[in-house]
């Protein structure tokens, strides 16, 4: 290979490198994944809570985010060898309990477990509550989940008005998310 073929090859490589770096650029500008989720909610920013249909863990069938319009909903992300998961799952199920009747629905989501251990938490701690299993983490780039548990709260529109990353010791931990959910 002479001179000029190199000067070829050398040039076709700078140019497919800048090229992927363009591409690499655009993409992180542009990413509309959830990564962006808990930060555009702390900015005050209502994004429409991303879609799921999933397994229903303590029922039949299948529970979707579409089903609830209309209800506010508090989605909790848990997992069953999570110690502030448990911790917090008996002041979730009092959140449903006593908010239920206003147009509250709260949503377990299990992931990153298996079936039979998220059916045991489920039973342990006598949740009433849905709670589904997404087995494929399909959700954890939508909501931009950072690690367990992580709670969101979407209000009557289908919008996320609020975060909290990390458990909830007291039902009071959950009343300013619950107030913006629930409003009419």
């Amino acid at each position: 290979m002479g001179v000029r073929g190199k000067w070829a090859v050398q040039g076709s490589v700078i140019l497919l490198i800048g090229s992927l770096v363009a591409l690499l650029a655009w993409k992180i500008a542009g990413d509309s994944s959830g990564r962006h989720v808990p930060s555009a909610i702390a900015q005050g920013e209502e994004p429409v809570a991303p879609s799921f249909e999933l397994p229903l863990l303590n029922g039949e069938g299948t529970l979707s985010l579409a089903s609830l319009r209309g209800q506010a909903v508090v989605i909790n992300f848990w997992a069953s060898w999570c110690g502030p998961c448990r911790d917090e799952a008996p002041v979730l199920e009092a959140a449903w309990e006593r908010y239920h009747d206003d147009g509250l629905v709260v949503v377990g989501v299990d992931r990153e477990d298996t079936e039979g251990d998220a059916r045991a938490f489920i039973e342990e701690f006598a949740l009433t509550y849905p709670n589904v299993r997404d087995a494929e983490d399909r959700l954890e780039i939508p909501y931009g989940i950072n690690g367990f548990p992580e709670t969101y709260f979407v209000d009557r529109r289908g919008r996320l008005v609020a975060h909290i990353l990390g458990p909830v010791d007291e039902l009071e931990d959950l009343e300013p998310g619950l107030t913006l959910a629930l409003a009419p």
